[in-house]
């Protein structure tokens, strides 16, 4: 794929009310096809920083442009992934997934082809009728991936999706979301408090300070994708899961000292 600047955010700042200052000259820009993770301390802005470029919040100063468009021109080419599944316990996994075609007013069976193909994706193809309760947390954030998948995004937002999962269903995760990466020329930006996860999945890694949030560091992953768990073995990857650890604690105490 052709490098081609697809997201670019320029001196942006973000203040709620009267309230302190989020997020300060921020400057960053992605490529078509890069992977990139925002980590840092709490407090710094990762999740503002997702909502600004998803339109789902005004900036208060500088501009943002998804394709050379606004957030909002853009929308239908992006698609939100949120910490929780939010899934809605009354429908079953088909409906959870089709419910953003269907409010676009898609044809029914339109909406069945392609929740049946996002749906073997993640591989829950045989899940279709089951409902939210029946479902473990790793497959609830299947479902909530498959959802976002269905909107075909060129821009796919994913606010610490596997948080709250235990180690080994996070890393199972992660190779599957990469195995779909390859199927579907999306762009990622990932939003994570895990430097291991941010190494393992990204082409840069966005290392941000906090009090305002801001960009403090930007570290290039040059990790050969595909990625399998074996890349987890390697001594590149535990190397610069070393280096980031080491920029994130700097970016801690320095935040702590102010």
């Amino acid at each position: 794929m052709a490098a081609a600047l697809l997201v670019e955010l320029q001196d942006v700042s973000k203040r709620y009310g009267d309230g302190p200052v989020v997020l300060e000259h921020v400057n960053l820009s992605a490529e078509a096809g890069e992977f990139v993770s925002l980590i840092g301390p709490s407090g710094c802005g990762k999740s503002t920083l997702l909502r600004l470029i998803a339109g789902l919040s005004p900036v208060t100063r500088g501009a943002i442009s998804v394709h050379g468009r606004t957030p909002d021109e853009a929308a239908a080419e992006l698609a939100f992934v949120f910490q929780e599944p939010t899934l809605l316990p009354w429908l079953t996994v088909a409906k959870n997934v089709a419910l953003p075609r269907r409010l676009r007013g898609l044809p029914p069976s339109e909406r069945a082809a392609v929740t049946r193909r996002v749906l073997e994706l993640v591989r829950l193809g045989d899940r279709l009728e089951a409902f939210p309760r029946q479902l473990s947390g790793g497959q609830k954030m299947r479902v909530s991936i498959a959802r976002a998948l269905s909107l075909a995004p060129k821009l796919l937002l994913l606010d610490e999706p596997f948080g709250a999962l235990d180690e080994m269903t996070r890393e199972h995760l992660n190779e599957e979301l990469l195995a779909i990466r390859e199927q579907q020329a999306w762009t990622a930006f990932f939003v994570t408090h895990s430097v291991a996860e941010a190494v393992f999945l990204s082409s840069r890694i966005v290392v941000m300070a906090a009090g305002p949030g801001r960009i403090h560091t930007e570290v290039a992953v040059p990790l050969a994708y595909p990625r399998t768990a074996a890349t987890r073995l390697s001594r590149e990857y535990h190397g610069l899961v070393a280096e980031v650890s080491r920029l994130l604690r700097s970016v801690e105490a320095t935040t702590a000292a102010r």
